[in-house]
């Protein structure tokens, strides 16, 4: 990976896939570490599992919310880089007051989780669901601020030319993962059966884990230690986190809007059955699987538009995100193509359909729909990501409330419940809410010079 710009399309496509793969790979690992949890909650009874499901909605939509935050940091990372002007300092600027706002951050996302109770009681859920999921981020709370952390330090390693580490830790992180759900949800190895708070205590193991891996790596590998990263992390810099608050609170609420609208329809399923619950959790997981592809794609695109929006190069700014952009939605009709063709093959790995035949056979439904879908996420998802390289977030992020929120869940609602379609028609507004988002996104793009979105020299 370089920081200088790419002679031809083909040298850009070989720099986004020098980066962009070990940061898929990550993000697959990290899907495994969260399928190990489904597979030992699912086991519990529906009553655990959908607890665990709405649990891990909330907890992921605030802290999800709050990495969007100090994500900020990432494009401005990458911009300082491809400036080459002072990039030491800045870089170690951005990091340091974004791991404030973690800090200060996570303070409002506890309190948040140790209100889930009554937060999704008044969204109208099975009471003792609520009860269970209330326990559930009690204690799930504890991982939010290493979980933070550890997201900043990889996209911090990532943009600094050692993405490999992601994957290494992710690695790390699996097998603490599986010791620790073994251990604690079952009570083997000597330890006490905790069942759905054993899950919870495994979560808050494997976030800690990843946080003091990432924290040894960024201050003994040889790139990135010249940096010091984590020098004079006392000292405050007001201007520096006003511009990552600026550039970030878009990104959150962004992300809150699209996983607000997945995690809605969850809770629109509630108001139908546990059934409709679980089905949507297991059809949910494999979808997300898939979606790694484009999602990493996406992370690697804000770097590399992020150096050429540094270093005031229009022409490479078009070149790393068209190829990027291009690169995404050819993943996703490979990955669209499998999840139509073995829906059930993949449901089979979550839930036993000759037990749970129900919830197998709903979930095997979504996915149908599901592969429709697919193919505008993609592409929605890298959309987002190379307009953030060029520090593009306010309107895409007004784009992602009312694509999502106006267009997605009034779709679904209407299709759920006003025509009756239930579950089906819940993912179908889904799909509406992505595809609006996807069309606006990548108008948004095309339309990058005459917007005014390019640094006024490359312009």
């Amino acid at each position: 990976m370089t920081e200088t710009p790419p002679e031809t399309w083909r040298d850009e496509l070989r720099a986004l896939l020098a980066l962009a793969g070990p940061l898929v790979g990550a993000n697959l690992l990290q899907m495994a570490v969260f399928a190990v949890d489904v597979v030992f909650v699912a086991r519990l009874g529906p009553v655990e599992f959908a607890a665990a499901t709405l649990g891990v909605f909330l907890f992921n939509v605030l802290a999800f919310a709050l990495v969007g935050l100090v994500g900020a940091a990432e494009p401005l990372i990458a911009a300082a880089l491809g400036a080459r002007i002072g990039a030491v300092r800045q870089v170690r600027r951005s990091f340091r007051m974004a791991m404030w706002l973690a800090v200060l951050g996570t303070i409002v996302v506890v309190a948040l989780l140790n209100i889930a109770e009554p937060l999704l009681r008044l969204a109208g859920q099975d009471a003792a669901v609520a009860a269970r999921a209330g326990v559930f981020c009690r204690i799930l709370s504890l991982a939010v601020l290493p979980a933070v952390l550890s997201a900043l330090m990889r996209m911090t390693a990532a943009a600094l030319g050692r993405p490999g580490w992601a994957m290494v830790v992710t690695l790390l992180a699996l097998g603490v993962a599986i010791l620790a759900n073994w251990c604690l949800v079952f009570g083997n190895g000597g330890f006490p059966a905790l069942g759905l708070e054993g899950s919870a205590l495994a979560s808050v193991t494997v976030s800690f884990a990843s946080c003091l891996a990432y924290a040894a790596i960024l201050v003994s590998d040889h790139k990135l230690r010249r940096f010091h990263l984590f020098g004079k992390w006392w000292r405050t810099e007001w201007s520096r986190m006003r511009e990552i608050v600026k550039l970030g609170a878009p990104i959150a609420l962004g992300w809150v809007a699209e996983g607000g609208l997945f995690g809605g329809a969850g809770l629109l399923m509630g108001l139908i059955s546990v059934t409709a619950i679980d089905a949507h959790a297991v059809a949910l997981n494999i979808a997300a699987i898939a979606f790694q592809i484009p999602f990493g794609l996406a992370q690697a695109a804000t770097i590399r538009v992020g150096f050429a929006y540094g270093a005031r190069d229009a022409a490479w700014v078009g070149r790393a995100g068209g190829v990027a952009i291009a690169l995404g939605i050819g993943v996703m009709v490979a990955t669209a193509a499998v999840l139509w063709a073995v829906p059930h093959l993949l449901v089979r790995a979550y839930v036993d359909p000759a037990r749970e035949v129900a919830v197998a056979a709903l979930a095997a439904q979504l996915l149908g729909v599901a592969a429709i879908f697919q193919l505008v996420d993609g592409a929605q998802a890298v959309a987002a990501g190379v307009l953030r390289g060029v520090q593009d977030t306010r309107v895409p992020m007004m784009i992602q409330v009312f694509g999502y929120w106006v267009m997605g869940f009034g779709t679904a609602a209407f299709l759920g419940f006003t025509l009756g379609w239930q579950a089906i028609g819940i993912w179908w507004g889904l799909a509406a809410g992505l595809g609006v988002v996807s069309a606006l996104l990548l108008w948004r793009w095309s339309m990058r010079e005459r917007l005014g979105l390019l640094p006024a020299r490359a312009a």
